[in-house]
């Protein structure tokens, strides 16, 4: 299933939903309140929460559908009890390696890397992403996002799977100039990082989604096709990163972990850089398209990239 979140009408109001075609079924309203109208308490409901919604879905209660059109979708997740990104594709850190004219460390190979990031700063389909004032270098991450659905500690490879209830876009931004300061300091990322994270458009169920299997992850930046991936190249597995996270450490249902993104699945790799008002798609088979416009930050006549014709002009207007 593709489950969403969204607002009808009053937009202070949010649903739980089911994404079917051009609809969208109101598991709460299907349920007769049985189901609850947060992703996050669905998701801790267990199997006997999403039993329910299976068969919901079957019945497609026709007083709980609304088109599409008539719905705003909103971030799977608005709370996640936590975020961490990992850092999963080996050329894409060899790259930053030798941008850095380094060796990528023995270490890469023998621990799979991530940071923690903000898991309150969330983003959904169709948000509008700040420009933080501080950044001159706004850049975008293709991520495919993994969400915890059970808790658990000490988890074996061999079960870590288990515990996955779905898998989402993640565009992780970042603001390199920052994060490049940072990461000098062997600190962070911090404001380099933790202003937004987008999530996205929904949350396909595990049983319908092999991450294994060789999905291509598409970039496009208003409209033009900039990078393109596959999720196999992936060093690192998510049933290894769960397994890894949860050594003497509980996770919880609704934990989010990022993949990382893979090589050109980033400005940084590509040394292409995206300015304000541009609009960045994220797409994916299965899990849907991503797709966030880039705000002006207030200092916006100030911001001119060395090498980027199309912001200087836009900088003079």
């Amino acid at each position: 299933m593709k489950l969403v979140t969204f607002t009808k009408g009053e937009p202070e109001k949010q649903y739980l939903g089911v994404l079917i075609d051009n609809q969208v079924l109101d598991l709460t309203l299907a349920s007769k309140n049985k189901l609850p109208n947060d992703m996050l308490a669905f998701i801790q409901g267990g199997d006997k929460f999403l039993n329910l919604a299976k068969e919901l879905f079957q019945k497609r209660d026709p007083s709980a559908l609304s088109l599409l059109s008539e719905i705003k979708l909103k971030a799977p997740i608005l709370s996640p009890p936590s975020l961490k990104d990992f850092f999963a594709f080996e050329e894409h850190a060899k790259a930053g390696a030798k941008r850095r004219n380094e060796e990528l460390p023995k270490e890469w190979y023998e621990i799979p890397a991530y940071y923690k990031g903000n898991h309150r700063e969330i983003f959904g389909p169709s948000d509008e992403i700040p420009w933080p004032f501080y950044t001159k270098k706004l850049d975008f991450e293709c991520e495919i996002a993994c969400v915890v659905g059970k808790k658990g500690k000490n988890i074996s490879l061999g079960e870590a799977k288990n515990f996955i209830f779905g898998y989402m876009i993640f565009n992780d931004f970042s603001a390199r100039d920052i994060q490049k300061k940072e990461m000098v300091l062997r600190m962070g990322p911090a404001k380099g990082k933790d202003f937004a994270n987008a999530f996205g458009p929904y949350l396909v169920t595990a049983d319908e989604v092999d991450p294994q299997k060789d999905l291509s992850m598409k970039i496009r930046v208003n409209g033009e096709l900039w990078s393109e991936g596959y999720f196999k190249d992936q060093y690192w597995g998510f049933p290894l990163m769960i397994s890894h996270v949860s050594q003497e450490e509980t996770i919880y249902p609704g934990d989010i972990l990022g993949s990382g993104t893979f090589y050109k699945g980033c400005g940084l790799d590509l040394d292409r850089w995206i300015c304000p008002g541009d609009t960045i798609e994220l797409e994916v088979p299965k899990l849907g398209t991503l797709r966030n416009k880039i705000g002006r930050p207030a200092n916006y006549r100030e911001l001119i990239y060395k090498n980027n014709s199309k912001l200087q002009e836009a900088s003079k207007k």
